[in-house]
């Protein structure tokens, strides 16, 4: 029995190679990105005091535009919590503990 040899011709590359960004939109978008991260982190380190004495290794999602943040013991409730409300905006979620951030390196 003689097997069929495959004529699928194999593709590498991107997916949409249509879709390339330059380096300065790549730059603009890592920039938007910190800058929107700062702007979470400033709200974050001014509640981050007194929640770490209430809610320890909780998480915690701010809003950067209304300042308003979402508290919960599970991070994606947290997140579902926030999205519910704010459903078109961006979030940062922290976890509550000295460096905001959750796991080791």
């Amino acid at each position: 029995m003689t097997e069929a040899k495959s004529t699928r011709t194999v593709r590498r590359g991107r997916i949409f190679p249509e879709i390339q960004w330059s380096s300065e939109k790549k730059a603009q978008w890592k920039a938007e990105k910190a800058e929107f991260k700062q702007r979470c982190e400033q709200i974050f380190q001014k509640l981050q005091p007194e929640l770490i004495k209430t809610h320890y290794n909780w998480y915690v999602a701010v809003e950067p535009e209304s300042g308003e943040y979402f508290i919960n013991e599970d991070a994606l409730a947290v997140g579902q919590m926030a999205h519910e409300k704010y459903p078109n905006f961006r979030l940062h979620v922290f976890r509550i503990n000295e460096t905001g951030v959750c796991g080791t390196i």
